[in-house]
């Protein structure tokens, strides 16, 4: 039986997802899909638009049978440690077969090229990288300049310009982690189409990105932004914004950050996750000078060559959540997730959750106390403090975690 396996965030779900959904059963000739998708806070630095609940609800009525979440300290990681915890946890399932994921390119042949060269990160990878960094571009460009300065000649070039378009880039990622795991879960891929990734207008169709969804339905309303969506994810947001639980967005945690980064020293935050290179005094100098005290511009303060967006909402969410980077070094990160929570399942998903409990090499949770675990301490954390964002800030949402079963439909 062939199972796919998908790594989503579906912030929210909208219809390239579903296309993406059906082309992956068409690939794959799949019976089942199992997702994997990130809980409250996103991969981008992001609180997620709607919480993991309604977000699994969504992905179940599109036709996942089995929702997994992924760790809050897997999900908003750069892009190599996101795509080892996802795929970790679809190895660890012992049932998917194929893992299919969205790519500009479309075809796998040159990113598994270069993953067979990337899987064992060289001494030679680790100096490149460390070189370009000293030129003071971000991560993210100083990793591709070092990847593709690996091949030679036309191939480089080809590797380069690969690498810029995100979707590549955590494809590649997803490979290099099957290689590590050893996995033999087979790879595809579907080409994205009709928008790209970081479109901030809708196309012609009724394909936009999650980007331009998100866009249409803060500054528009649900209406808007409702041509770009199934069915059942307007239905499932109206009800969600109808009850306060949603949109949630940095603005709406502006209060519980900007308590941390005021009255923590640049010493105590020095400790935590992504909060490198100095960038503790950076905030400290910068605080002071904003012209407000909203995320926007303090993210516009910060914002350097060397510092992405991405990488500095990344750092303002594990302040908020107050992550300790030694909970976090490559050596603990690379044991993978320790549980395997169930988010939600339909009736087919109930049959593969009870085969899973004889394939899986994890434990399979379904409610927080069956195990007691740091990582999952965190997400429960994480999962109140999103909560807390609620506009009625009503005690039985932080709590939630504690008390909801998987969702079944």
């Amino acid at each position: 039986m062939h199972i796919n396996g998908l790594i989503v965030e579906y912030n929210p779900l909208h219809n390239g997802h579903v296309y993406h959904y059906t082309q992956a059963l068409q690939s794959s000739g799949a019976e089942a899909t199992i997702a994997v998708m990130s809980g409250n806070f996103l991969q981008r630095g992001e609180p997620a638009i709607a919480s993991k609940w309604a977000r699994t609800e969504m992905a179940l009525h599109m036709g996942a049978d089995v929702v997994i979440e992924l760790p809050v300290g897997y999900a908003v990681q750069p892009a190599e440690w996101f795509a080892y915890g996802a795929v970790s946890l679809l190895q660890a399932t012992g049932l998917v077969t194929h893992l299919v994921f969205g790519s500009e390119e479309g075809d796998t042949s040159k990113l598994h090229e270069l993953a067979a060269l990337l899987a064992t990160e060289s001494s030679e990878l680790t100096r490149q990288v460390a070189e370009h960094l000293a030129t003071g571009v971000s991560y993210p460009a100083a990793y591709a300049a070092a990847a593709a300065s690996l091949l030679r000649g036309a191939s480089a070039d080809g590797a380069r310009e690969l690498l810029q378009q995100p979707n590549n880039a955590l494809g590649l990622h997803y490979l290099i982690a099957l290689r590590r795991l050893g996995s033999a879960i087979q790879p595809l891929t579907i080409r994205r189409e009709a928008a790209g990734y970081h479109d901030a207008q809708p196309g012609a169709g009724r394909i936009a990105s999650a980007t331009a969804v998100r866009r249409l339905l803060l500054e528009s309303g649900l209406a808007a932004a409702s041509p770009y969506l199934p069915d059942y994810t307007a239905s499932i947001l109206a009800r969600e914004m109808e009850a306060g639980r949603a949109p949630i967005t940095w603005d709406t945690l502006r209060q519980p950050l900007f308590h941390e980064l005021l009255v923590q020293s640049p010493a105590k935050l020095a400790q935590l996750l992504e909060v490198t290179e100095g960038l503790e005094h950076r905030i400290a100098k910068v605080l002071p000078i904003l012209p407000e005290l909203s995320v926007n511009h303090l993210l516009q303060a910060l914002k350097t060559k060397r510092y992405t967006h991405t990488k500095l909402q990344r750092m303002l969410v594990h302040i908020l959540l107050q992550h300790p980077r030694e909970l976090f070094t490559r050596e603990k990160l690379a044991q993978g997730p320790a549980y395997i929570r169930v988010l939600g399942f339909t009736s087919k998903g109930q049959q593969l959750l009870k085969r899973m409990k004889k394939t899986a090499s994890l434990p399979i949770l379904t409610k927080p106390s069956d195990l007691d675990d740091v990582y999952l301490t965190l997400d429960i954390q994480a999962a109140a403090v999103y909560a807390n964002a609620n506009s009625l800030g009503q005690a039985i949402e932080a709590f939630r975690d504690y008390r909801q079963p998987p969702i079944r439909i």
